[in-house]
Parts: structure tokens; C-alpha cells; sequence
């Protein structure tokens, strides 16, 4: 009886190793054949807006190295919640990926009341591609030159100033301006910068926040006129531009960020892949040049490092919103 037990033991006991390397072979051959056809990258926001912008640049040198095309897909709404919900729900197969932001997850979880995924259960982290600061513009007729200006003239006319906001995290920076200077202005929504920018330089509106990257080019133009920057320290870019902090309001910070994520139960061995093709372009001279350029300081890490980041991130934010008493509907 003994024998009997102790071979049915061991064909349990292979079978179950058999299975386990047989899952293992297949999950081996999966990563090496990835990928077979062209990759989807949603980015939950419109064309030409700084998480866009982000995107493309990322995706294109993504695509020579995995020897596939990756199409940008553009699914804007709800503060990046329709886009990112989107690629939550995607089939977990390495072929959809989302570029997510400080927004989608860390903010709105706060923000929104009734999010139909869950920023942090529903996606397997890649990378974190790169963090900017928001900064404030105004149109070339308003006489305000720095944040104190603007301040005041916020205190002369309350509830007449309105602020352009196409995104979470210019909304959420408007927000703690309000709080953090005890001044009464009102946000104005938009669906993306391209939007918030016709109406700021055509003066029906006073002011905008908007990412370093999509704020630069109307301002070198000489349609826009830069105030501040909201990050803790001054970008290179602008570097004779000052943050909130130096204009007096300590403690005002915003550093919005960029990470690239997958639907949950996407193979860990496409995720370890992507990684590590994405962190090999955010090491290369060429590509932290153009990182900078946009606006971008280029960060990189492991999965687990992102996976981190976004807890800390979201507590962090969580406590700042309802500091604020900010809320979205």
C-alpha cells in the first residue's frame, strides 16, 4: 500500500513539474516571438498634448527596436479615464499598452468618484518615461508678468478671471493656486491644449496651465506669455522663468510624470521586454536630448520601481485633493 501511495506521490509530483516547465517553455517562446504584429499604444488624451507628444517620441524609437510598428491611439475624455479604461480592459497580451500619467494614476482616483477600473489593480507597470512641470501662461495682453501680478489681480476682481485647464493635472494646479493664494478664479474646461490655446490667444480667457512641451511653442512664437512653472525647481528650457515657490507661495508643487503600463495579467516576460527596451532608449544621449527638449527630465526604472511610485504617488495626491476639497464630476 506504502509503494502504491508513494508512486501515485511521484507521477502527481512529475506531472506537476512537467506542467510547470511546460508553462515555462511556452511563456519563454511567447517573449521571443513578441512581437508578431504591430502594438497599440493608447494615450488617453488628444494629438499634440504633452503626454501625446511624450508618446510618439517613446513609440517610434520603441518600434525600431522590437522590429514592429506601434499606432498611436488617441481615446481623449474624462480627464484620461476613457482612454485608460480602455486599456484595462484590453486582452492582456502585450499588444496593447497605455501611456499613463500622474492623472489616470495617482489623481483621479481622487478626483472622480465613480471610475469604472482601478489604477492600481488593473495594470502591470512597465516604466516610468518622464516627469515635467505644468506651467501658467497668459495671453500677450494682460499686463501680469509674474505670479504676484496675477495674484493681485485676482484679489481685485473676484470670480472674474478664468483659467484655462485641459487636462487633470492643470485643473488640479489651478485648484491649489486658489487655495494656496486665497483667490477666487475659475476654471475653464477643455478637452486638450489645442483647444484651452485658441481661446487664450484669441483673449477669452486670462490665463492657462499647460505642460512645458505643448506651452513652449505658442510661446516662442510669441502668441503666449510664460508666468511661472509649477515644478520645485526651474526647467532648463526656461531657465529664467521662476517657480511658484520663488514667487512666494511656498510649497506650491506640481511634477507631472509619464509611465507606460499594460492590462493586468500581461506575460511577465513581454513586460521585463518592454522594460528593458525602454530603458536602454531612455539611456541613449540622443534620446535624453530630446527628452529635454520637450520639457522632459527622462527617469526610467524597473516595473517594481513604477509599481511603487504610483502608491506613493497616489497617497500623495489623494491628501493634497482633499486638502483642497477638489472635485470632479
Amino acid at each position: 500500500m506504502y509503494l502504491f501511495s508513494y508512486r501515485v506521490i511521484f507521477r502527481l509530483s512529475y506531472a506537476v513539474a512537467l506542467a510547470v516547465f511546460t508553462f515555462a517553455l511556452a511563456s519563454h517562446a511567447v517573449a521571443q516571438a513578441y512581437p508578431a504584429k504591430p502594438i497599440r499604444m493608447i494615450v488617453p488624451y488628444p494629438a499634440g498634448q504633452g503626454t501625446d507628444i511624450m508618446a510618439r517620441t517613446i513609440a517610434e524609437r520603441l518600434s525600431e527596436r522590437l522590429g514592429q510598428r506601434i499606432v498611436i491611439d488617441n481615446r481623449p475624455g474624462a480627464g484620461g479615464n476613457i482612454g485608460t479604461e480602455l486599456a484595462a480592459k484590453a486582452i492582456p497580451d502585450g499588444y496593447t499598452l497605455v501611456m499613463g500619467t500622474t492623472a489616470t494614476h495617482a489623481m483621479n482616483a481622487s478626483l472622480y468618484s465613480n471610475i469604472p477600473f482601478d489604477h492600481v489593480n488593473d495594470f502591470a507597470p512597465i516604466i516610468l518615461v518622464g516627469a515635467f512641470p505644468m506651467m501658467l501662461v497668459t495671453h500677450t495682453g494682460i499686463p501680469a508678468s509674474s505670479v504676484q501680478d496675477v495674484i493681485k489681480m485676482a484679489k481685485a476682481s473676484p470670480g472674474m478671471l478664468n483659467f484655462g485647464v485641459g487636462s487633470t493635472s492643470s485643473r488640479v494646479s489651478v485648484e491649489l493656486l486658489k487655495r494656496t493664494a486665497g483667490i477666487d478664479v475659475v476654471p475653464v474646461l477643455y478637452k486638450g491644449a489645442t483647444a484651452m490655446f485658441t481661446d487664450l490667444i484669441g483673449e477669452r480667457i486670462q490665463f492657462g496651465f499647460e505642460t512645458v512641451s505643448a506651452a513652449l511653442p505658442q510661446i516662442k512664437a510669441g502668441k503666449l506669455k510664460a508666468i511661472a512653472v509649477t515644478a520645485p525647481k526651474r526647467t532648463e528650457l526656461a531657465p529664467g522663468l521662476p517657480t511658484f515657490a520663488e514667487s512666494g507661495l511656498a510649497g506650491y508643487d506640481v511634477v507631472v510624470w509619464v509611465a507606460l503600463f499594460a492590462p493586468k495579467g500581461t506575460p511577465g516576460e513581454i513586460v521585463a521586454k518592454l522594460n528593458a527596451e525602454a530603458e536602454k532608449i531612455l539611456q541613449t544621449t540622443e534620446m535624453r536630448q530630446r527628452m529635454v527638449t520637450l520639457g522632459y527630465d527622462p527617469v526610467g526604472g524597473t516595473p517594481e520601481q513604477l509599481a511603487a511610485y504610483v502608491k506613493s504617488e497616489t497617497q500623495k495626491w489623494s491628501q493634497a485633493i482633499k486638502e483642497a476639497g477638489i472635485k470632479v464630476e
